[in-house]
């Protein structure tokens, strides 16, 4: 069951898949349409899931369940991976590497490897002001107030130079 992604309640559960590019205007048509019919038929064991997305910056991708109404069950997220990988293929796109790192350098979004990122803070390119995306938030409350900071209030603060 498709809701908009402002009605979910804030303990919802997220899931965020950067892409380390940015899709174009014709990409998130094509996007939205594909992640639309998947979300408003999700289900876990024939029941529907309250299910929600948004994509952000044009390459992140949030998939959130309201699990206050139906929890999600290890083959719904199997779909939703299905999904992601689909996707992947269709777009050339890396959605689910878990060693790309995303920042923020004035109004653009970064995506480098971890190897990367580890470099440009040790040349104090990051620093502690630096913002970055903590893709490992889970729920909307902590998407909505901890996904976008400052390195030093995320875990991205532990390859800063002190």
């Amino acid at each position: 069951m498709l809701v908009s992604f402002e009605e979910l309640e804030k303990n919802a559960r997220v899931w965020i898949y950067q892409s380390n590019r940015e899709f174009s205007k014709n990409e998130l048509v094509e996007i939205c349409k594909i992640v639309e019919g998947f979300v408003a038929n999700w289900q876990r064991h024939g029941e529907d899931l309250k299910a929600s997305y948004t994509i952000k910056y044009n390459q992140f991708l949030v998939l959130a369940v309201d699990e206050n109404f139906n929890n999600v069950s290890g083959c719904s997220i199997d779909a939703s991976v299905s999904l992601i990988k689909k996707l992947e293929s269709e777009f050339s796109a890396d959605l689910t590497n878990k060693l790309n790192i995303s920042f923020k350098d004035n109004n653009n979004v970064n995506v480098v490897s971890m190897a990367d990122f580890q470099k440009y803070a040790k040349l104090e390119k990051i620093t502690s002001n630096t913002v970055v995306f903590n893709n490992m938030v889970t729920t909307k409350e902590d998407f909505e107030q901890n996904w976008e900071v400052t390195a030093d209030k995320s875990w991205h603060k532990r390859f800063l130079v002190q």
